[in-house]
């Protein structure tokens, strides 16, 4: 019990990185180790378009940095990349291979987080094997635009009530004031992206998400 409240204690802030979002002349493992010692325990790199090699290199110093801070490195999409970096996990989106045959691949070697957008991609990717999902877009935000409309809170509500203590996470517009909402409606934490990554003061803005949880 204790290590599953660990694990779920990091997600509670998800922070997803997206380097075109930082404030101009600002750097993302910067940026990264604010947002760390401000409380972040739980970070997915996800920088699609950068080359495979481009890729690992960034994400061996994201692991060195996650490492020191004792918290959790979730690689999109790329099970190579995160196995060859030592990372804790990786993230599948719609377009990556079925959790399911990914956790055949990697067995308990890898956390596995999952995006899903209904009830019964939450059933897949709990049946495939994921240790958690995402789910939404709950709010409106232009980065999830192509993934559809916001599910909005009462259809989060639903997923969580259904997934019975399942870790769902609240993705798509969180920004602190909605919060408290997301997990009222039973979100186990929350993702996030320019709320931390695009803010003045990463470290500030994770001390107040985390204060937003706690508090």
């Amino acid at each position: 019990m204790g290590l599953q409240n660990d694990f779920l204690s990091s997600l509670s802030v998800y922070l997803i990185t997206n380097r075109y979002a930082l404030p101009p002349g600002k750097d993302l493992i910067d940026t990264l180790e604010e947002a760390l010692k401000g409380g972040v325990r739980a970070v997915q790199l996800r920088e699609k378009d950068l080359s495979s090699k481009e890729l690992f290199e960034l994400a061996r110093r994201v692991r060195d940095l996650t490492a020191h801070y004792k918290a959790l490195l979730f690689i999109n999409d790329r099970v190579d990349v995160a196995m060859a970096v030592g990372a804790d996990g990786v993230h599948l989106g719609g377009h990556s291979m079925p959790v399911g045959v990914v956790r055949e691949m990697v067995g308990r070697d890898l956390l596995i987080g999952a995006s899903t957008h209904s009830i019964d991609e939450l059933d897949v990717a709990r049946a495939g094997g994921a240790d958690f999902v995402t789910f939404g877009p709950v709010y409106f935000t232009p980065s999830k635009a192509p993934y559809g409309d916001p599910v909005g809170v009462e259809a989060l509500r639903e997923a969580c009530n259904h997934a019975e203590g399942f870790p769902v996470l609240a993705l798509g517009g969180i920004v602190q004031d909605r919060v408290k909402e997301v997990i009222s409606a039973g979100a186990k934490g929350v993702g996030v992206i320019s709320a931390i990554i695009s803010a003045a003061n990463p470290r500030s803005a994770a001390e107040s998400f985390l204060k937003r949880i706690y508090g």
